[in-house]
Order: C-alpha cells, then sequence, then structure tokens
C-alpha cells in the first residue's frame, strides 16, 4: 500500500478525532502573556494547564534577562555543535551550578528534554544490557526503550515486588551476556502526581547491581527543601545515578540537563548522538537559565508560594469528595466517572460556561469509565482561583451524576 494511501485510511487514535476536534479539545490557542488568566477564544479564562510552576515564565527579572541576552547575543550564538564550534564559558558556568544545586559531580546541558531522555538511553546501553522501567513512564522513556537492541522489562507503576521479579530475569540474561541493568523511573510521575518510590527502589541496588536513572521533569525546583528535586525529597539524591530534568517546567524555558559521576557525564558527552551532532543551545536559553536557577536558589518563596496554592487546591477538593487519587506533588489529577462523549461536554462547560480552562484526560491514558481533569497549580495562582475552579468542579460533578450531560449536543464548529 502506499503510505500516504495507509495514512489516509488510519489517522491513528488521536488524529481520528481531529475533524472535530482541532482548535478546541485538541491544539487550542491560548493568547496573551502566560498568566493564570489568558484568552481563549476571546474569552478569559483562568488556566490550569501550564507547566508554570513556580511563575517564572513572565517573572519580570527573567522578563529582563531573556531580553537583554537576546539583545546582545542574537539567537544563533553559538553556532554549530558544542563538541565543534558551539561551546562557551555560558554553558559550562551553567553545567557546574546545576551540578552543584542537584548536589551531583557534574552536568551536561541538553537542547530538549524529550530528545535528551531518549538519547541518554541510546548511549547507556547496548544489545548486552537490559533495562528495567516502571509502566507509567513517559512517552520520551518509552521511545528511548524502543530503540534499545536488548532486552527490556517493564514493572507494575511502583510495585517494588514486581520490580524485583523484573530485576531478577534482567539478571540471569546479563549473567549470560556479561551486559549491565539500568532501571529507569520518574520523580514525579505527570499523571498521576505521584512521586516515583525511589527509596524502594535504591534499596535493591545491593542485591542486583544495577544503575538508576530518574527523570525528574516535574520533581526540579517543585520538591525538596531546596528544590533540588525528588531525590531530595526523598532523603536519597545520592542513590540516584542518572538525574535528568527539563527547563520545561519549573524553568519556563527550553533545554534539559543531565547530571551524574564526572566519567559518565564525560562519555554522554562524546556519545550523545543527539547533541553530537545538533546545534547547541542559543546563548540567550543559557543566560536565561541561569538567571532561573539563581532565582531557585535565593527566593525560597516562590516554591513556597505554590505549596501554599497546592495544600489549599488538593485540601479543597478532598474536603468536597472530590478523588484526587495518590498525588504527593503539585501535579493535582481530579478523576470523575463518564465517558469519551461526557468528557468533551465536561470540557465543553468548564471552558464556556464557568470559563475553566484544564486538560482533560480519557481512555486510553485512563481506565474506561473515567474521566481525568488534570490541575497544574502554580506559585502565581491564588486562593481566589482554586475557591473558583472548586465550585466548578462541584457543578460538573453534579451534572455527571445526573446524566445530563449525555443529553446535551456541544455547537457545532467550535473547531473554527
Amino acid at each position: 500500500m502506499d503510505l500516504f494511501e495507509k495514512i489516509a485510511a488510519n489517522r491513528g487514535p488521536l488524529g481520528s478525532h481531529s475533524h472535530y476536534a482541532h482548535g478546541y479539545f485538541t491544539f487550542p490557542k491560548l493568547e496573551g502573556e502566560i498568566k493564570p488568566r489568558m484568552i481563549f477564544r476571546g474569552k478569559e479564562v483562568l488556566t490550569w494547564s501550564l507547566n508554570n510552576y513556580l511563575g517564572l515564565a513572565n517573572h519580570p527579572e527573567v522578563r529582563k534577562a531573556d531580553a537583554d541576552a537576546a539583545a546582545e547575543f542574537g539567537m544563533a550564538l553559538p553556532m554549530g555543535a558544542r563538541m565543534m564550534s558551539g561551546n562557551s564559558n555560558l554553558h559550562e558556568q551553567l553545567e557546574n551550578e546545576l551540578a552543584e544545586f542537584v548536589m551531583k559531580p557534574d552536568c551536561m546541558l541538553l537542547n530538549f528534554g524529550y530528545q535528551g531522555v531518549v538519547s541518554i538511553i541510546d548511549a547507556m546501553v547496548n544489545r548486552h544490557d537490559v533495562i528495567v522501567y516502571d509502566a507509567e513512564s513517559h512517552a520520551c522513556i518509552i521511545d528511548g526503550v524502543r530503540l534499545h537492541a536488548g532486552k527490556r522489562f517493564v514493572y507494575t507503576h511502583n510495585d517494588m515486588g514486581s520490580l524485583e521479579k523484573q530485576l531478577e530475569r534482567a539478571k540471569r540474561l546479563t549473567d549470560e551476556t556479561g551486559g549491565g541493568i539500568l532501571v529507569i523511573t520518574e520523580g514525579v510521575f505527570g499523571m498521576s502526581g505521584n512521586q516515583g518510590d525511589l527509596r524502594g527502589v535504591i534499596a535493591l541496588k545491593e542485591k542486583f547491581q544495577f544503575r538508576l536513572f530518574v527523570d525528574d521533569a516535574h520533581g526540579f525546583g517543585t520538591m525538596g527543601a531546596t528544590g533540588a528535586g525528588t531525590g531530595e525529597e526523598q532523603g536519597i539524591q545520592d542513590g540516584i545515578d542518572l538525574y535528568f530534568s527539563t527547563f520545561a517546567k519549573s524553568m519556563a524555558s527550553i533545554g534539559a540537563f543531565v547530571a551524574g559521576p564526572e566519567n559518565v557525564i564525560e562519555y554522554l558527552r562524546y556519545n550523545m548522538r543527539s547533541q553530537i551532532f545538533a546545534k547547541s543551545l542559543p546563548m540567550p536559553l543559557v543566560v536565561g537559565a541561569l538567571k532561573r536557577l539563581e532565582l531557585l536558589r535565593t527566593q525560597p518563596e516562590l516554591k513556597e508560594n505554590l505549596w501554599i496554592i497546592v495544600r489549599a487546591l488538593q485540601s479543597g477538593l478532598r474536603e468536597k469528595g472530590f478523588n484526587i487519587g495518590t498525588t504527593t506533588s503539585p501535579v493535582t489529577p481530579v478523576l470523575l466517572e463518564g465517558q469519551i462523549p461526557d468528557a468533551t461536554q465536561v470540557t465543553f462547560d468548564l471552558r464556556e460556561n464557568h470559563g475553566i480552562f484544564c486538560s482533560i484526560v480519557v481512555y486510553p491514558v485512563v481506565p474506561k469509565g473515567v474521566i481525568m481533569l488534570r490541575i497544574i497549580p502554580t506559585a502565581v495562582h491564588t486562593l481566589e482561583d482554586v475557591d473558583t475552579t472548586i465550585k466548578a468542579f462541584e457543578v460538573v460533578q453534579e451534572k455527571l451524576a445526573k446524566g445530563l450531560y449525555s443529553k446535551a449536543e456541544v455547537p457545532a464548529g467550535l473547531q473554527n
């Protein structure tokens, strides 16, 4: 079959809905400055779908640093990959400061988080090695694992008994091949909001002699006494062999980093194909990241303000009888009962009638019959925002229980 004909016949699980979803339910356009209240289709909405945890996207010091760096350097400098012609003192300074902040000996900057995770996995293992990973790992981990030429085993989410069984299988193989074992999990899982059981994983290291790679995209800046992440939160940062995070969450920017032992980071510098063959991170992003990291270190009130909102939101939802799962982080899932058509109506009702914009997740990401409203609190939300949102959710919950959404129709043409 011709490839284009195949695509026309099968648009994929999400693409099959694009004829009515595009522009409203998928690929919506939020306009205006990044803040809790933005404009959607000409109306102001209270926005809970931006990973701007610490409110740095429009922090005045950040905006000035970004603007000044863009004016001084432009977006082209440095030209070329870092290995060839794209290195600078500022790139190295940022790496040194990040390493110190997350309490690791060395650090390597990455152009993008998703790309970085895939490439780290590719560089760290060969066909003789075995990967063991958490079942609820992010798509970037899954894609990295798919590229692995050797064996990989998945363990039930945060189930240490399941992990031990998979490690036993992995060890039998590596005893034969002479390879090693890489365990991959997340610090904070972006859908459920629960923390990876890093302490439990690390407790198995002595028995199975594996290395641990943690993707802490949602934990960096939000978890731990200083914001150094979930490892700091759980008191086991030393047990994480490779610590990764992106700049796309708490840092409100573009880029990422991986930190670990000097010899391993040096190995990655010379073996990560996505970095060797890609242009260096532009100077304004590096300078901007230095300013953001400075604020993480010197303004603890940013994280404190975030957690004031998190505690108010999560305790308020629980008091009203909402199921928010097992979250122990700022990520706040609200789990309702309903089918996919109900989810469409819920989205429309929240946005059009209550002015609430949040991400809505349905099957197959969550089980059939479940609608997840995924809330991302930030340091710049207010307690009034929390109260407004909980009241709107109460109305939606009541309509779902009465089956009112099943009888309603979303107006046609929303995607236009």
